[in-house]
C-alpha cells in the first residue's frame, strides 16, 4: 500500500494524493498502512459474511460486472491488487483467466482460497515483471492504499500495453438515494459489522470514502498512470463505482505469462 514502485518508462509518475475534503482524522500515509492492515487481519474470518449481507448480496453481481468489463479471452493473466479472500479471483477463474492474488494483509489472504494463486505484497510494489500481465481488477480497495498515484502507476508498470484494467470501489449516490443509503452505510452496517465481526472496523467504513477522490480527478489519476479509454460506470444505484481502462501502447510480443520479477 505504500513503498517506492518502479516507474513505467515514458509514463509520468502522478502528484501524490493530498487528503481528501471530509477525510478528518482518519490516519495518512505510513499510520494509514498499519491501521488498515491491522483491521483486515481482525475482520478476515468474516469479511466474505458481512460483504454479503451489507450489500444483499448484490457485490457478487458487480464483481460479475468487473471480470465482464476487462474483456480478455480465455487464459489470460490478471493480477487482483488487494485481493483479500479472494473473490475476485474466483470469478476470474469461473470466467476461464489466470488470476493472481496480492495482498498486504495475511489474515485476508489465510483466510481465502488456497487453491488461487497468491502473494503478500504491497500494492505499489508488486513481484511482478514489467508487462507480466493481460489485466488488472482491484475490488474496493483503491480508497484503502495509502499512496493511490503510487498504485496505479505500479498497475501501469505490471499490465501489458494493451491490457485491460477494471477498478471496482464504493461511490455515493446521488438524488433520491443519498439519503438512504446514508443511513444505511453510516448507522445499519456498522450494527451488522460489530454484531458478527468488529465495529471499530466497521465504523471505519463508511468514513473511508473521504480517500477516494472526485471521479473526474480518479479518472485523470488513472489516465496519467497510462491508461487510455478510462470510463466510470456506476452500479446499484450509485452505490458503487467501476472505473476501466486499457494499458496505452502498442502491444508487446510474448507479453502476458504472468511471470514473477526476477528481484
Amino acid at each position: 500500500m505504500t513503498g517506492s514502485p518502479r516507474r513505467t518508462p515514458g509514463v509520468a509518475a502522478p502528484a501524490r494524493r493530498q487528503p481528501a475534503p471530509g477525510a478528518g482524522d482518519l490516519p495518512e500515509a505510513e499510520e494509514k498502512t498499519r491501521a488498515v492492515r491491522a483491521m483486515f487481519d481482525t475482520i478476515a474470518p468474516r469479511y466474505d459474511l458481512v460483504n454479503r449481507l451489507m450489500t444483499f448480496g448484490m457485490d457478487v453481481g458487480w464483481r460479475r460486472r468487473t471480470v465482464r468489463a476487462l474483456g480478455l479471452p480465455a487464459g489470460s493473466a490478471v493480477v487482483d491488487v488487494a485481493c483479500g479472500t479472494g473473490d475476485l479471483g474466483r470469478e476470474l477463474r469461473r470466467r476461464g483467466l489466470r488470476p493472481i492474488g496480492a495482498d498486504l494483509s495475511a489474515g485476508m489472504l489465510a483466510a481465502g482460497d488456497p487453491t488461487i494463486g497468491r502473494v503478500q505484497a504491497d500494492a505499489a510494489n508488486l513481484p511482478l515483471a514489467d508487462a507480466a500481465v493481460d489485466g488488472a481488477t482491484c475490488g474496493f480497495g483503491m480508497r484503502n492504499f495509502s499512496d493511490l498515484p503510487a498504485v496505479m502507476a505500479e498497475i501501469a508498470r505490471v499490465v501489458r500495453p494493451g491490457g485491460r484494467v477494471a477498478l471496482l470501489d464504493v461511490a455515493t449516490p446521488a438524488g433520491i438515494l443519498h439519503a438512504g443509503h446514508r443511513l444505511w452505510f453510516e448507522h445499519a452496517v456498522p450494527v451488522i459489522g460489530g454484531l458478527l465481526s468488529d465495529a471499530a472496523a466497521y465504523r471505519y467504513l463508511p468514513r473511508s470514502v473521504a480517500y477516494l477522490p472526485e471521479p473526474p480527478v480518479l479518472l485523470a489519476m488513472v489516465r496519467a498512470a497510462g491508461f487510455s479509454g478510462v470510463n466510470r460506470h456506476v452500479l446499484g444505484g450509485g452505490v458503487v463505482q467501476l472505473v476501466t481502462g486499457t494499458r496505452a501502447g502498442p502491444p508487446e510480443p510474448g507479453a502476458g505469462r504472468g511471470e514473477p520479477a526476477r528481484r
